[in-house]
C-alpha cells in the first residue's frame, strides 16, 4: 500500500517556513489505518514487547493499537501536568529554548522490553529524551518505531544506539 498518498502536506504549520506532514488522512480511512498498523507491527517482528511508550500527543494514535495486538502494556509519555501520579521528567532542546516530557514512576519496571513509538520522526529531540525516561526507569529499548522519517532533518542521529525502523521516509 502506498502509504504517502495518505499523508498531505500543510504548508507553515505550526509555523511559518515547516511543512508539516498531516497524517489525518491516514487515520480517518479505515483500510489505511488497518494496514498500517500491520505494517508498523511486521517493522517489530518477533520480539517480544512489555510495554509500548507513546509520545504526547500523535504518539498516542498507534501506539496504544500496538500495545494491543502484541500483548503489551501502553505508557504515555506526556508534556509537564498532564499526569497525575508521582513521575519523573526529562528536558530536552528545542531549536529556540527547551521542552520537557513526563513519565510515571511505575510505569515501567526494570529489565521490561520496550518499544518506543511516535507518529513522525523530526529532530529526534523528544524520542531521544522519552529513551532517557525509559532507561532511567530500567526498561530496555528494543526498538525505536515511526510512522514517519524525516530523514533530511537527521533526528536517527540522536537515537543511533538503539533500532529504529520506520514505515514511511521522507
Amino acid at each position: 500500500m502506498d502509504f504517502k498518498s495518505y499523508i498531505r502536506d500543510i504548508e507553515n504549520f505550526p509555523k511559518a517556513g515547516v511543512m508539516f506532514k498531516d497524517i489525518t488522512p491516514l487515520l480517518k480511512d479505515a483500510n489505511a489505518l488497518q494496514k498500517s498498523t500491520e505494517a508498523l507491527l511486521d517493522l517489530i517482528g518477533d520480539v517480544k514487547v512489555d510495554k509500548v511508550v507513546g509520545m504526547e500527543s500523535r504518539g498516542f494514535f498507534f501506539a496504544p493499537l500496538l500495545a494491543s495486538h502484541l500483548n503489551a502494556g501502553f505508557v504515555p509519555v506526556r508534556k509537564p501536568g498532564k499526569l497525575p501520579a508521582k513521575k519523573m521528567s526529562q528536558n530536552y532542546d528545542l531549536e529556540y529554548g527547551t521542552d520537557s516530557l513526563e513519565i510515571h514512576e511505575d510505569a515501567i519496571k526494570k529489565g521490561e522490553k520496550v518499544l518506543v513509538h511516535d507518529d513522525v520522526l523530526a529532530t529526534g529531540g523528544t524520542a531521544k529524551a522519552t529513551c532517557e525516561l525509559i532507561e532511567r526507569l530500567g526498561g530496555e529499548i528494543i526498538q525505536c518505531n515511526f510512522l514517519v522519517e524525516l530523514q533530511f532533518l537527521n533526528g536517527s542521529g540522536k537515537l543511533n544506539k538503539y533500532h529504529l525502523t520506520s514505515l514511511v521516509q521522507y
